[in-house]
Formats: C-alpha cells, sequence, structure tokens
C-alpha cells in the first residue's frame, strides 16, 4: 500500500496551477494540519506502507514548525525502509533539508520547471541557476535520491531555450527527471488571461528533443527518465493501477477496489467531510484502467500478471488484436506495449480502452 499526501499551500500562486487557490496563512496551514490527522486516523488501517508522497503546493513552503508537523504524521503509518518523496522548490533551506533527513525523507522532487528568466516569470518563479545547483549538491550531500522536474511547451518557447534547460538539468546529474508539457486547462489564471497551446507540430519537436538529449537515461514511462534502479516507486503505483491512499484536501486515492476524490473546499474539510465523491469500479472499469495507466510504461502491461489478475488472456481481446494487427501494439519479452514509434499520440490509442466490449 502506498500514501500519497497533499499540501495545498505555496508561498505565492503559481500560473497555471488549477487548485491551489490559497496564499500562505499559518492559521490556515495550522487547521488544515489538525484536519489532515483526523483524516489519516479516521481511514488509515494500519496496512504496511511501502512507499510515501507528499507533494502539493509547495510541502516545504510552511515554516519549520508546522514542517515538522506534518512530518510527524507519517508516524502514524506502518513503514520501515521505504521510499519516501517531498516535493519541493529550490529555495529549500539547510534546517528543512535536516528535519526531512531526520524523518525518513530520502528522495526529494524539486520543481524546476525551467532556469529561462522569461518563461520563470511566466510561472511565477524566481529560482537562479546558482540556487538549484547549490540545493542539488546539498541534496547529494546528505545522501537524497533527487528528481528534477522539467517544463516545456510554454508560450513562445524555443527548442533552443529548452535544449539550454535540458543542458542545464542534465549538468545537474540527478537520478530522475521528470518532463511535462504545458497543458492549459479551462477556469486557470492562464487560460482566462487567453494563453493558448503550443503548436502540435512544435511540441513533438520538443518531445524528440527530450528524448534525444536525456538518452542515456531509461525513459520508462511517457514522461519520466530515471538512471538504473532510481524509478519513481511511487508512480509505479499508479500506472501498474495499484490501491493507494490519498489524504488531503483535493487528494484521489484507491482502496478497496473503489476511487475517490476528496473535497476541494477547505471548509467542508476542516468540517469533516473529506469525500467528494466515490465509485465502486466493475471488473470491466478495472481492465480499462489497466491499459489506460498501463500503456503509460514504455515497458507496456505485463501479459502473465494481466492473466493472474483477470483471468483472461490480453492478447484475446478483440481491441488489441485489432491495434496488433495495425502495428500499433506490440508484444516484446512477455509485455504488450504500445509500438515506440506511436508513444506520442498514445492518447489516440488509448481511447481505444474506453468503454470496452469483450
Amino acid at each position: 500500500m502506498s500514501i500519497y499526501i497533499h499540501i495545498p499551500f505555496c508561498k505565492t500562486i503559481c500560473s497555471y496551477c488549477d487548485f491551489c487557490k490559497f496564499y500562505y496563512n499559518e492559521k490556515w496551514v495550522d487547521n488544515y494540519l489538525i484536519a489532515l490527522e483526523k483524516e489519516i486516523k479516521s481511514k488509515y488501517k494500519n496496512e504496511p506502507i511501502n512507499t510515501i508522497y507528499i507533494g502539493g503546493g509547495t510541502p516545504t513552503s510552511l515554516n519549520i514548525k508546522q514542517l515538522e508537523k506534518l512530518l510527524k504524521l507519517t508516524k502514524l503509518f506502518n513503514f520501515e525502509k521505504i521510499e519516501f518523496t517531498v516535493e519541493t522548490n529550490a529555495d529549500l533551506s539547510l534546517d528543512k533539508v535536516k528535519l526531512l533527513k531526520q524523518y525518513g525523507v530520502n528522495r526529494i522532487s524539486i520543481g524546476v520547471q525551467t532556469v529561462n528568466p522569461k518563461h520563470l516569470k511566466f510561472l511565477n518563479r524566481n529560482h537562479t541557476k546558482e540556487e538549484v545547483i547549490n540545493l542539488v549538491n546539498l541534496l547529494k550531500q546528505y545522501d537524497f535520491n533527487v528528481n528534477v522536474d522539467l517544463m516545456y511547451g510554454m508560450p513562445n518557447q524555443t527548442l533552443k531555450e529548452l535544449e539550454e534547460d535540458l543542458d542545464f538539468i542534465l549538468s545537474l546529474d540527478v537520478n530522475h527527471i521528470s518532463a511535462y508539457s504545458l497543458i492549459i486547462e479551462p477556469h486557470t489564471k492562464i487560460y482566462i488571461d487567453n494563453v493558448t497551446n503550443i503548436d502540435e507540430d512544435l511540441d513533438y519537436q520538443m518531445y524528440q528533443l527530450i528524448n534525444k538529449k536525456l538518452k542515456n537515461y531509461v525513459h520508462y514511462e511517457i514522461s519520466n527518465f530515471a538512471k538504473d534502479d532510481y524509478y519513481s516507486k511511487h508512480n509505479l503505483v499508479y500506472w501498474n493501477n495499484l490501491e493507494y491512499y490519498g489524504f488531503g484536501i483535493g487528494a484521489s486515492g484507491y482502496i478497496d477496489g473503489v476511487r475517490y476524490d476528496n473535497t476541494r473546499s477547505y471548509q467542508n474539510y476542516l468540517n469533516g467531510n473529506y469525500l467528494f465523491e466515490s465509485h465502486k469500479l466493475s471488473k470491466k472499469e478495472k481492465i480499462e484502467n489497466e491499459f489506460i495507466l498501463g500503456f503509460r510504461k514504455l515497458e507496456g502491461i505485463n501479459i502473465l500478471e494481466f492473466k493472474a489478475k483477470y483471468d483472461m488472456n490480453v492478447l484475446d481481446i478483440g481491441i488489441v488484436k485489432k491495434l496488433l494487427k495495425e502495428g500499433k501494439l506490440s508484444v516484446d519479452n512477455g509485455y504488450l506495449k504500445i509500438n515506440p514509434k506511436y508513444i506520442y499520440i498514445s492518447n489516440t490509442i488509448l481511447v481505444n480502452f474506453i468503454d470496452l466490449d469483450f
């Protein structure tokens, strides 16, 4: 079992986030942490925990006292040596690094996104290359496993600018890199400001450039690259369609065959009304999720494990046969996967697995 904890607070409101509507307010944070502890105690059933991921928002934007209170909540979970990740920005201080280490955190995900001043301004961020370098060196000194997030496809971004960001990130020599194209969703600030997605051809060229520049990393999931043995164990919980707890405002979880989303209302959450909606999955829906999530991994879906889970041969399913014949899927070393040349347009393949007909 895995744990995800959502901390919806940042020092500033980012320009592309659809959820983090809270300006930093100490009283709000204190009340939120009290409610978070209540939710955990009301739901967690003392299962052994394999991974913990604390994201947001920016968990490390909390002051040192609040951050320690947050980390103390993880003592409620039954775990020993596990992958324990916390998200941060580039301004993480030495005292907080030591505190994270003290509570067993061993993986840090840094929201670098870019080091280009123009695009940093668009994202309402103000870190420098030097700050990122200093933080990565500090985290290595304390033996943290480090991930760096890269964002591409921002308005007016050029291939040269992306290459400069990639060269900088490569110079950091971290174990894991996540690369996400900016997606502009309705009702977000940048949507309201009439910012539009970049040209699809340019987005594809950027994706190709990322694959080329990160060729010495294992491209194990559509948006993720890792050195050997440094795959994100927590993210693989999602892509392997395994169950996990989600705690906090707006968090999602999957427990006992039920997928659920927590409320996005701060007041409802503080009042103990954590749940927004939930749905018990049928076998058909579980299989659909198995495809949609599993095909995010470049190795694809293990054929024998699929048989063990669902008592059916995945290669006998009609749409699978059709896509294999068309060359959009392939079988490799016991795995069914998307043909690598179709990875970039994988969504056009995944839609075939919505509302499956067996």
